[in-house]
């Protein structure tokens, strides 16, 4: 191996152990004590573990309420958004009806546009329609966010799905739904797993419109990272990290 090759596994590693730091950090800040973990030089590795923030965590009532609205939440809105942007994407794929390409660009323009620049707009509407501070409201909006990127992979997939498949089940007596449902679906399954992914991942850890539409209903735990964690007119690192750890853990 080349020294050139050296130096270009030495700069991944670096680069890699610089975006790992952060984790590290909350992994390890999770078990010490608040004066150890203020302490100055700090101790990485040298010091007494304790339980003590996560249990201050797993004590506060409100923590195990966001933490099921968090699941409910992220899989209930993706889970329904699933279904709606299989049987769109299916019926775009399939029927390919007028426009269908600058539908799909109006579609994947609403995840372009910058969540601060639209959160007025909705909190707006919201509050108009009384759907604001409401478990429903937020599990709606969450929905609707996750519909344009789901159909976007899954119209992809299933372009690649041969029709024959589609005519093939029909002649032989198959329904429509039968079809899409016993024959198309199973062959696009790599692409409901991607889609569900990467909203999970969103829903999970979204916290602007989880902290201007949601109310105590519809709490979600970025959001009690981001006001919870003030005792005393302190910030409680030790809880902020262990808190961190916890939810980062699913």
């Amino acid at each position: 191996m080349s020294w050139r090759q050296h130096l270009y596994h030495l700069v991944l590693w670096v680069i890699a152990l610089i975006f790992f730091a952060p984790v590290l950090w909350i992994f390890l800040a999770a078990f010490k004590s608040e004066g150890r973990l203020l302490a100055w030089p700090p101790a990485w590795l040298r010091f007494d573990p304790t339980l003590d923030n996560l249990r201050q965590v797993f004590d506060r009532p409100e923590f195990w309420d966001y933490l099921t609205t968090s699941f409910i939440l992220s899989i209930g809105s993706v889970t329904i958004a699933l279904v709606i942007a299989f049987l769109a994407a299916y019926s775009f794929s399939r029927y390919k009806p007028m426009g269908t390409n600058f539908i799909m660009f109006l579609l994947l323009s609403v995840r372009m546009v910058p969540a601060a620049a639209v959160v007025v707009p909705v909190f707006l509407m919201y509050t108009a329609f009384g759907w604001s501070r409401s478990f429903g409201g937020m599990l709606l909006f969450y929905v609707m966010f996750c519909i344009p990127f789901s159909l976007w992979i899954l119209k992809g997939f299933l372009d690649g799905v041969s029709p024959r498949y589609d005519e093939t089940a029909l002649v032989n007596g198959g329904s429509r739904l039968h079809v899409m449902f016993r024959v198309v679906l199973p062959q696009v399954k790599p692409g409901l797993v991607a889609a569900a992914i990467f909203n999970l991942i969103f829903v999970w850890n979204e916290f602007l419109f989880n902290y201007v539409l949601g109310g105590s209903s519809a709490t979600m735990i970025p959001v009690l990272l981001a006001v919870g964690t003030n005792q005393g007119g302190s910030t409680a690192w030790g809880f902020i990290a262990a808190l961190s750890l916890v939810y980062t853990l699913p």
